[in-house]
């Protein structure tokens, strides 16, 4: 798409994504899974993330001016949760890529994040289905 034409959040791949990451292949503290939900961070008056009432505010703090284009996209994206997948589908870039620029944003405070449920043990689901077969 041109111009105008681009849905919100897009990002144009003008350099190559190892320009974009720093040369990094992956973050260097938070490490995100595809499934990780992302929120922009907008803590309410006692500090606290509000669960996404006030996500339309923006992040807490204002990016320094050296933010990079992938950075604002990604924040403007996650004003609503979503997935680091989502947001990697919308900015078309890899998702390890976004997984490092969200990494980074987490680090300077300006983004949250939701880590997956925890794997259910598979010996526990088939306790749970044994039960239940039991009730019958």
């Amino acid at each position: 798409m041109t111009g105008g034409d681009e849905p919100e959040g897009e990002v144009d791949q003008v350099v190559p994504v190892y320009v974009i990451t720093e040369g990094r292949a992956a973050p260097t503290r938070n490490t995100l899974q595809p499934e990780t939900l992302l929120l922009a961070a907008t803590p309410g008056a006692d500090g606290h993330h509000d669960g996404g009432r006030s996500s339309l505010r923006g992040p807490a703090r204002a990016l320094p001016v050296t933010a990079t284009r992938e950075q604002v996209a990604l924040l403007r994206l996650c004003r609503v949760q979503l997935s680091v997948a989502e947001v990697a589908a919308h900015l078309r870039l890899p998702v390890s890529a976004v997984t490092v620029v969200a990494a980074d944003l987490i680090d300077d405070g300006h983004l949250a994040f939701r880590a997956p449920a925890s794997r259910t043990d598979r010996d526990i689901l088939k306790e749970v289905l044994d039960g239940l077969r039991n009730l019958v």
